[in-house]
C-alpha cells in the first residue's frame, strides 16, 4: 500500500473512531408518538408566570447582607410568608440551552446539543409552552426563537431586543432586565385596550415567560464576587427583585386579584466567582427557586433539622423554613400541574408535590399522570428496541415488563379505591424510578455491542500499523514467504462470509447504517492484518540479533510513559512530575558530557516549563500586566533566537525587516490588552483601533510566516513572532508566558537532538544552519527507524499533550473566562468566541509540530516513519480512554473520559491531516524542482 493510500485509509477509520462514540453515548433520547397526559382534575391557576433570571447563582440570591437584610426583599418575603422555595439542581453542561430545555421541556439535552445552535432545535420535543394555550415570551433572541420554533401551531409569541445589545463592555447590562419589564409593562397596558388580546389573556392555560439576561452578562463582565470594583451583578439581583415585585402587581391589578396566577422564579444555571459557567462546580449547578401564588404551598416554618446536609440553611438564615430541593427537570411537571396542561411528552421530570397546595386526590392524580407520562416513553422505547432485535436475543427489562405494568395497575385501582392516597404516591414513584432506569436501558441497549466492535476494530487497526512499521522502516531479516496463493484466497473467502453473516445479521435487525461501518470495519482491518502475518515471523527469526533487553526496557518506558499521559488527562500535576523527569534525560543518556550547555538548558526549560501544570485553569484574577511582561519576554527570546542564528547565517535584507516588523507588532499586541482592559474598566467600550489590530493580526497570523526564508531557523522565529502575537491578544494573565517557555524549551530540543544523533554515531549530520525546509529530500541519506526514534516520538506526543493542557484542561475549554476574547469583541457570540478559545489552546500545538518536523528533516529519517510511531503512541491512549469509558458507572466520570477520546481522536486526525497536506506538498515540491533542473543544467 502506498503512503498516501495508507494515510488517507488511516484517517477514514480514525474519523469513523471519533464518530463512533458520539453515536454509541450522544444519541438522542428523545422517543415520539406518546399520548399527551393531562390530570383529569381541574387546575388551581389558570395562568403562570415563569421568570428565569439567567446566570443567576443561589446563594447570590439566598445569602443575606452584612446588617441582616437581603439584596432581594421581594423575593425573601416571598419565601418566608407566601411561598416555597429551594435549590434547583442543573446537570452538566450547566449552559444556557440545555438549562432552558430542561425547566420548560422537562429533559435533559446531550452534551453535543450546547454545539448545535441556540436559536434551531437539533431534535424536535415537546415543551410546557408548547401545551399552552397561549404563551408571551420576553427576552434574550438567542433563547426564545427555540421554543417558539418548536411548538405547534402559532401560539407561542416572542418578543426580543437585537442581538447587538448583548454587550460584554455595555456601561450596565442590567438595561435588558430594565427593557424586558417594560415590555411586559407595555404589553399589559395595551391589553387593556385592545379586546382581542385581552381576551386570549382573560383564557385558561396562559404562560406568560420573562428571560432576564442582565445578571448572566454581568456576571461574564464584572463577575460575581463581592468586590467593591464589581458590584454589577449583585446589584442586578436588586434591580431583578423590584421588576420582578412590580410584575406581580401589575398582573394581579389586570386579573383583578383573582387567585389565579402561579408564579415560578428559577434560573437556568449559576455562575462561578470568576465570570464562567458550563462545568459541574456548585456554584454553577445550584440556581435558586421560588413558587408563589395559586396552587402553591405557603411558607412552612420547621423546628426540626432538615435533611439538608450542606451547610447552606444556617448561611442563608433560612433554617426556620422548609426547603424542598428538586432536580432541575422537575420545575416542567410542576408549571404543568399548576395549570393544568398535559405534560411535556418528553419529559423526565418527577413532579415535586410538596410545592402543591391541594386536596390529596389533587396530588395522586398528578403523580399518577407523571407515572403514566413517563411509561409511554418506556413503553415506546422498548417497543422500538424490540422491532430491531431478534426475538430470541432481546432481552426486556425485568424490572418493568408487560406482567409487572400490569400488577402496578391493579394494585394502583385498589389503593384509589381505598383512598390511600399515600400508598398511591409511594408506588407512582417505584414506578417512576423503574421507567426511567427503563429508559436508561433500552437507550444504552446496543452500547456494549458497538463499544465492542469499536474496540476489535481499533485494536486491529492499531496492530496493523504495528506491522508496517517493522515490515517498512525496520531492519529485520527477511525470509522468503511461505503462505501460497491457496491460503490467501482461502483468507480472502473467510473474510467475505464473515462479512456476509455480519451484513444479513443487520439486516433482519433494520439497523441503522452506522450499525453496519461498525460492525464491518473491524473485518478489512483484520484481514490486512492477518496477510503481514510474514512480518511477525521475520521479527521472531531476528530476535536473536536484536538487542532484547533494551527493547524490553523501551516497551516498558513507554508504557509507564503512556499510563503517565492518560493519568495527566484527569490530574494535570502528572505533566509536571513527566516534565521533571524529561529534564533528566540529558544526563542519564551521557549527553552533558558532551553538550553541557544545552543539556542545562533542556533541564532548565522543562523545569520552568513544569511551573504551568500546577497554575489553576480557571478561576485566575486577570493580571494583564503579565501579559505585557510576556511580551517582553517574547522579544527577548526572539533576539537571542536571532543572534544565534546571525552567528552561523546572514540574514537577507528583506527577511532582516519582516523580523523587525514583526517583533515590533509583537510589542503592539502585548500593549493592546492593557489599553483594551483598561477601556472596558472606565465603561468606555472596545476601542475600534484595537479590534481591528486583534482580527489583522487573527487572520494575518497563519499568512505571514509563508514571507519569510524557509530556512530552519527563519521559519521558525517567523511562526514564533506570528503566533504569539495572537497569543497574547487571548490572554489575561500568566499563560501569556507559556509560548516563549515552551518556544525556548522547543528550540533547545531542536538542537539537542543534533548531539543525540552525533552520539549514535549516525553518519552525515548536517548543520543545523544550512537545512532548508524547501530542499530538495535526499532518498539516500533517509535512515531506518532506530530504538531512539521511539524516544523522540513518545517526546513529541509528550509535548503535544503538554502544549494542549498546559495552561489548561477541559474544565478551562468549557468554562473559560470571556475577558480573554475581550481584544476581538465584547458582544455575545457563543461560537466565534469558542472559536477564538479553540486557537489559542491550537496554537501552542502549532509550535510543537513545527518542532516535530524541524527534527525529523534533522534527524535524516522519513516523516512517515515517526509518524507511524507517534500514531501508534496515540492511538494506544485512545484506546485506554475507550475502556475507562466502558467502566466508569457514573455519568460525570463518563462524560470526562468521553472528552479525553475525543481530544485524544481530534488530535490524531489533526496530525494525520497534516501528515497528508505535508506528503502532497513534498511530492510536488520535488517534481517542480526536478522540472527547473531539466530547464537550468
Amino acid at each position: 500500500m502506498k503512503m498516501i493510500t495508507f494515510l488517507l485509509v488511516g484517517l477514514i477509520v480514525h474519523v469513523i473512531f471519533f464518530v463512533s462514540i458520539f453515536d454509541i453515548y450522544f444519541t438522542s433520547p428523545l422517543v415520539h408518538g406518546m399520548t399527551p397526559q393531562t390530570t383529569p382534575l381541574a387546575p388551581p391557576a389558570s395562568r403562570l408566570v415563569l421568570v428565569v433570571a439567567d446566570g443567576l447563582r443561589a446563594d447570590s440570591l439566598f445569602t443575606p447582607l452584612p446588617d441582616g437584610s437581603s439584596r432581594a426583599p421581594y423575593l425573601r418575603n416571598v419565601m418566608e410568608e407566601r411561598g416555597t422555595w429551594g435549590v434547583s439542581h442543573t446537570r452538566v453542561p450547566t449552559e444556557s440551552r440545555p438549562g432552558h430545555v430542561a425547566l420548560i421541556a422537562g429533559f435533559y439535552e446531550d452534551v453535543s446539543a450546547v454545539a448545535k445552535g441556540w436559536k434551531e432545535n437539533p431534535v424536535e420535543f415537546d415543551s410546557v409552552f408548547n401545551e399552552s394555550r397561549h404563551t408571551w415570551c420576553w427576552g434574550s433572541p438567542d433563547i426564545l426563537p427555540m421554543f417558539a420554533k418548536g411548538a405547534s401551531g402559532d401560539h407561542v409569541y416572542t418578543h426580543t431586543y437585537p442581538a447587538a445589545e448583548e454587550d460584554f463592555a455595555s456601561t450596565d447590562a442590567s438595561r435588558l432586565d430594565s427593557w424586558v419589564f417594560t415590555q411586559v409593562k407595555s404589553f399589559f397596558q395595551s391589553a387593556k385596550s385592545n379586546s382581542s388580546l385581552r381576551a386570549s389573556l382573560l383564557e385558561d392555560q396562559n404562560i406568560l415567560f420573562l428571560h432576564l439576561l442582565g445578571i448572566d452578562t454581568n456576571g461574564h463582565a464584572h463577575r460575581p464576587i463581592v468586590e467593591v470594583r464589581e458590584m454589577e451583578y449583585l446589584d442586578n439581583i436588586g434591580l431583578v427583585d423590584t421588576g420582578v415585585a412590580d410584575l406581580v402587581s401589575m398582573v394581579e391589578d389586570f386579573f383583578d386579584h383573582d387567585g389565579r396566577t402561579a408564579y415560578v422564579f428559577t434560573s437556568d444555571h449559576g455562575m462561578t466567582n470568576w465570570g464562567s459557567h458550563g462545568a459541574g462546580h456548585p456554584s454553577e449547578t445550584l440556581t435558586p427557586l421560588v413558587a408563589w401564588g395559586a396552587g402553591v404551598t405557603n411558607a412552612q416554618k420547621v423546628t426540626a433539622t432538615q435533611p439538608y446536609n450542606d451547610g447552606f440553611l444556617q448561611d442563608w438564615k433560612l433554617e426556620h423554613l422548609q426547603r424542598v430541593d428538586v432536580n432541575q427537570a422537575d420545575i416542567a411537571p410542576l408549571m404543568a400541574s399548576l395549570v393544568g396542561v398535559p405534560f411535556p411528552v418528553n419529559s423526565v421530570g418527577v413532579l415535586p408535590l410538596l410545592y402543591l397546595n391541594n386536596s390529596d386526590q389533587f396530588k395522586a392524580e398528578s403523580i399518577y399522570t407523571n407515572a403514566i407520562q413517563v411509561l409511554e416513553q418506556y413503553k415506546m422505547k422498548m417497543a422500538q428496541k424490540k422491532e430491531t432485535t431478534l426475538s430470541f436475543l432481546f432481552t426486556p427489562y425485568q424490572l418493568l415488563t408487560e406482567s409487572k405494568q400490569a400488577e402496578f395497575f391493579h394494585m394502583a385501582r385498589i389503593l384509589i379505591q381505598l383512598e390511600k392516597y399515600d400508598d398511591f404516591i409511594s408506588l407512582c414513584h417505584s414506578l417512576i424510578s423503574n421507567a426511567l432506569e427503563g429508559l436508561v436501558y433500552y437507550h444504552t441497549y446496543d452500547r456494549f455491542f458497538l463499544g465492542c466492535s469499536v474496540v476489535l476494530g481499533f485494536v486491529g487497526w492499531t496492530s496493523y500499523v504495528v506491522l508496517v512499521i517493522l515490515k517498512t522502516h525496520a531492519s529485520l531479516d527477511r525470509h522468503p514467504s511461505l503462505l501460497n496463493q491457496n491460503h490467501s484466497h482461502t483468507l480472502a473467502r473467510l473474510c467475505i462470509c464473515v462479512t456476509v453473516v455480519i451484513t444479513v445479521f443487520l439486516l433482519i435487525q433494520r439497523s441503522p447504517v452506522t450499525y453496519y461501518i461498525y460492525c464491518l470495519l473491524p473485518v478489512p482491518v483484520w484481514y490486512s492484518v492477518l496477510k503481514e502475518y510474514r512480518t511477525l515471523t521475520d521479527l521472531v527469526r531476528s530476535a536473536p540479533s536484536l538487542p532484547l533487553w533494551k527493547c524490553l526496557g523501551y516497551l516498558v518506558l513507554v508504557a509507564f510513559g503512556i499510563e503517565l499521559l492518560v493519568v495527566s488527562f484527569f490530574h494535570r500535576a502528572m505533566l509536571t512530575v513527566g516534565l521533571a523527569v524529561l529534564s533528566l534525560w540529558p544526563f542519564l543518556s551521557g549527553l552533558f558530557g558532551k553538550a553541557k550547555f544545552r543539556s542545562v538548558s533542556w533541564c532548565l526549560g522543562c523545569l520552568c516549563l513544569a511551573a504551568f501544570p500546577l497554575m489553576p485553569v480557571v478561576g485566575r484574577e486577570p493580571n494583564i500586566h503579565l501579559v505585557t511582561c510576556a511580551g517582553v519576554l517574547s522579544l527577548f527570546t526572539s533576539a537571542c533566537y536571532l543572534w544565534s542564528a546571525l552567528q552561523k547565517a546572514p540574514l537577507h535584507l528583506t527577511d532582516r525587516q519582516q523580523f523587525i516588523t514583526q517583533m515590533l507588532h509583537v510589542a503592539v499586541c502585548a500593549y493592546v490588552p492593557s489599553l483594551t482592559h483598561s477601556s472596558l474598566q472606565q465603561k468606555q467600550g472596545l476601542p475600534l483601533l484595537n479590534q481591528i489590530i486583534s482580527w489583522t493580526t487573527l487572520a494575518s497570523s497563519m499568512l505571514v510566516p509563508l514571507l519569510s526564508s524557509t530556512r530552519i531557523f527563519h521559519r521558525l522565529l517567523s511562526i514564533f513572532l506570528s503566533l504569539t502575537a495572537t497569543y497574547l491578544l487571548l490572554s489575561t494573565g500568566s499563560e501569556a508566558l507559556f509560548p516563549p517557555v515552551l518556544s525556548w524549551l522547543m528550540f533547545v530540543w531542536i538542537n539537542i537532538e543534533q548531539e543525540a544523533m552525533l552520539a549514535q554515531g549516525v553518519s552525515g549530520r548536517q548543520e543545523l544552519s544550512t537545512i532548508d525546509f524547501s530542499a530538495n529530500i535526499d532518498i539516500a541519506k533517509i535512515r531506518q527507524l532506530k530504538l531512539d526514534d521511539i524516544r523522540r516520538s513518545y517526546f513529541f506526543v509528550f509535548f503535544i499533550i503538554t502544549a494542549f493542557f498546559g495552561t489548561g484542561n477541559i474544565a478551562s475549554i468549557n468554562s473559560f473566562d470571556p475577558a480573554s476574547v475581550y481584544c476581538f469583541l465584547t458582544v455575545f457570540n457563543p461560537f466565534i468566541m469558542g472559536g477564538l478559545m479553540m486557537w489559542k489552546v491550537i496554537i501552542p500545538f502549532i509550535i510543537v509540530m513545527c518542532t516535530f518536523e524541524t527534527i525529523q528533516v534533522a534527524t535524516q529519517l522519513s516523516s512517515r516513519s515517526l509518524f507511524l510511531i507517534v500514531l501508534v503512541i496515540s492511538d494506544l491512549m485512545a484506546l485506554h480512554f475507550f475502556f475507562l469509558v466502558q467502566d466508569y458507572g457514573s455519568w460525570l466520570d463518563i462524560g470526562t473520559s468521553i472528552s479525553h477520546y475525543v481530544i485524544v481522536m481530534s488530535m490524531t486526525i489533526f496530525l494525520m491531516l497534516l501528515s497528508v497536506v505535508t506528503h502532497i506538498l513534498t511530492s510536488q515540491r520535488l517534481i517542480l524542482w526536478r522540472k527547473r533542473k531539466t530547464h537550468f543544467p
